[in-house]
């Protein structure tokens, strides 16, 4: 502990001839948690020097969609309060900067008072009246130690990583509203696809009843078709809803009122797909994540609290001062004889604080290392999530072959369950099973396809985006 003390104060000497140029803060170094060069699973290849992520408006090559996410990103509520958080922070470091200069004030005053003759020293009753006008420094501290200076740096910090969350705010919304026009685009065609299946499936019971009215069929199979007329009633009814319920998901992102001429797409085949991911991106993109970003801006200004709160272990040099002039009565202000100035320094040395001083450098150690393991969680979780989402992705790529071949086997079969039920060779059961078959198989395609998209926009989400045009604009604030 006398080492150390020691070499504080050998650091705090050294910054008072400097006038304040450094600070007690310990030299940052970026965290660098273990993790594979390349993804664990579901990589393309391997890592090419150079790729990188494109920009949003290169990923969806959907123009409706593109519409909507511009809407979205000049009208959306919560990143309105995300950017207003931004000037909020930006202001709270300029205040911090600005206690770095002394603030220099003008002043006027008034001081009269009546002394009664009791307590004055000539036995009579006096009245005294003084006026002053001049400019005055108020309690500046001279930061030998850094600690206003460490104070500003936080400040800074804090702003970066609210600027950075403001980026990860917009990186989500690009997702939400991606997927949020996805699904109402699949919603729309299994809305299609449910009022094909009723047509069906009233024109079926149509044939059904004509036959057991002539007693061809039987009343089971009357029942039978009854049920699937009114299973795609359900069904048709579930997906208009449905489909309400994701324009208005899509309203409130947008943050605005959604005309017809908005969304074109009525199926999921209408929608231009999202551009794949570039190949051989290396697992080091994740470093400019927002998320990630934030988390690192946050350790930062940590470690420069720790400077502060070490600072505290120095003495605090403060000036006040005024210069002006004071008289007696309001017109002698400005005449000869009447200037007046004050200079007041002032140091506070700490002696014995009950090991509080000591206590706050340790809190503020301590929240450092809280902030560098959430760094070094927050590098881990993005890794997860991409590998998850590649091997998701190449599931889903799977699936949807497997599944569009299972539709084309299903509706075949249906096709010859229809056959052979018109022709007298098989049962109602045998063609209802094979409807439903086939039903089901063109909807589960519906939701594969659109997961795959889906996926996609995700992936550039947790790999975080390509946001080159917000960097390029990004401005240097010290």
């Amino acid at each position: 502990m006398r080492a150390i003390s020691r070499n504080l104060l050998t650091v705090g000497l050294g910054c008072s001839l400097l006038f304040g140029g450094c600070t007690l803060a310990p030299k940052y170094q970026r965290p660098t948690p273990e993790m594979a060069p390349d993804w664990t699973s579901g990589a393309p290849s391997k890592t090419q020097a150079g790729a990188e992520l494109q920009d949003w408006r290169q990923v969806v090559t959907d123009e409706p969609l593109k519409r909507l996410i511009e809407l979205a990103l000049a009208n959306n509520r919560d990143l309105r309060v995300s950017a207003l958080k931004i000037e909020k922070a930006m202001a709270q470091h300029e205040i911090r900067r600005a206690d770095l200069l002394p603030k220099l004030d003008a002043t006027a005053g008034a001081d009269m008072r009546r002394t009664p003759a009791k307590l004055s020293s000539t036995g009579f009753a006096t009245t005294t009246r003084t006026y002053s006008v001049g400019l005055g420094v108020s309690t500046f501290e001279l930061d030998f130690f850094g600690r206003v200076r460490s104070l500003k740096e936080q400040a800074l910090e804090e702003y970066l990583a609210t600027e950075a969350a403001h980026k990860s705010f917009e990186l989500s919304l690009v997702a939400e509203v991606g997927a949020a026009y996805l699904n109402l685009a699949a919603d729309r065609e299994h809305l299609l696809l449910a009022r094909e299946i009723l047509a069906t499936e009233m024109a079926s019971y149509g044939v059904i009843r004509d036959r057991f009215e002539f007693g061809i069929a039987g009343e089971l199979d009357l029942a039978r078709a009854q049920t699937t007329v009114d299973t795609a009633r359900d069904s048709l009814a579930q997906y208009t809803g449905q489909v309400t319920e994701d324009e208005n998901l899509l309203r409130q992102l947008v943050g605005l009122p959604i005309t017809p001429d908005m969304l074109p797409a009525q199926t999921l085949a209408e929608v231009a797909p999202i551009v794949q991911v570039p190949a051989g991106l290396p697992s080091e993109v994740l470093t400019r994540r927002p998320d990630i970003i934030v988390a690192e801006h946050q350790l930062k200004a940590a470690n420069a609290n720790i400077g502060a709160a070490r600072a505290m272990h120095f003495p605090i040099i403060s000036l006040t001062g005024s210069y002006g002039t004071a008289s007696n009565a309001v017109n002698g202000l400005f005449k000869s004889g009447a200037w007046a100035w004050s200079f007041l320094p002032q140091i506070s040395l700490p002696i014995f604080h009950g090991g509080a001083i000591r206590a706050g450098v340790k809190v503020a150690e301590t929240e450092r290392d809280i902030m560098v393991a959430q760094y070094e969680k927050a590098v881990q979780t993005a890794f997860r999530e991409v590998s998850n989402n590649l091997a998701q992705g190449e599931t889903l790529s799977a699936q949807i072959e497997a599944q569009t071949s299972l539709t084309a086997a299903t509706h075949k079969s249906y096709e010859l369950a229809t056959l052979r039920y018109d022709s007298g060779v098989d049962s109602f059961l045998s063609k209802l099973d094979a409807q439903r078959s086939d039903a089901s198989a063109r909807q589960n395609l519906i939701n594969v396809r659109v997961g795959r998209q889906a996926n996609l926009l995700t992936l550039y989400k947790v790999l975080g985006g390509g946001w080159r045009e917000q960097e390029q604009g990004h401005v240097q604030v010290q």
